[in-house]
């Protein structure tokens, strides 16, 4: 993403292995480890392929060895992503939470268009990024991407022509992907989403007309 193109949720693992990230994605990949734990396995997997990728590169000669030694030891090791460890009744998981500064509640949200709201978070690192709202059964009018989308489903679930997505699941689209997600019924889907490049609305005329009123 910004650098590197991303098309998959590997890809987008890879990259966070890799410490490519720009900030926001590193938020939302860190927010999927915590609700789907499950998925450290393959990024633990993807960290040992890449011990093993450096153990085959020519050693190098450090210039200043015993500086850059000490700042090493004295450097604090980065916190690990583990279970969900938000708080009571808290929807967001701990590093989203950390990075928006509150949880779903306080989201100070703008309508859009019927049934669809959102709080834009603006540009960070090169990236579009907003947190978004749909109201149970809304379709989201069909669009397809200039570059990449990421979508983290933290509370509720929807629907494309590639599959479900919810809590925890992230949606990985770009400008292959021409989709209309529909929120599933019964309870709003609220998510968080991180863009490098514009969308831009496709399908029929009287489509969008349709989409849009809701």
């Amino acid at each position: 993403m910004v650098r590197e193109h991303i098309d998959t949720l590997d890809s987008l693992l890879a990259r966070y292995v890799a410490g490519t990230l720009p900030t926001p994605a590193r938020v939302l990949v860190e927010g999927h480890l915590e609700l789907k734990p499950k998925a450290l396995v393959k990024v633990r997997n993807l960290e040992a392929m890449a011990g093993l990728e450096l153990m085959d590169i020519d050693p190098v000669t450090l210039s200043d060895r015993d500086a850059m030694l000490a700042a090493v030891l004295a450097s604090s090791a980065p916190e690990q992503p583990t279970a969900v460890r938000s708080g009571k009744n808290r929807i967001f998981p701990k590093a989203l939470y950390d990075f928006v500064g509150f949880d779903a509640a306080d989201v100070p949200w703008r309508t859009k268009m019927p049934g669809f709201k959102e709080y834009d978070l603006g540009d960070i690192e090169g990236c579009h990024v907003n947190l978004f709202w749909i109201k149970p059964g809304r379709t989201v009018p069909a669009h397809t991407h200039e570059g990449s989308e990421l979508s983290l489903v933290l509370d509720g679930a929807f629907s494309d022509a590639h599959g479900h997505y919810g809590r925890g699941d992230i949606s990985v689209a770009d400008d292959s992907v021409d989709h209309r997600p529909v929120a599933d019924k019964g309870q709003p889907c609220i998510g968080f989403a991180v863009m490098d490049a514009p969308l831009k609305l496709t399908g029929s005329f009287r489509q969008l007309i349709g989409d849009i009123i809701g």
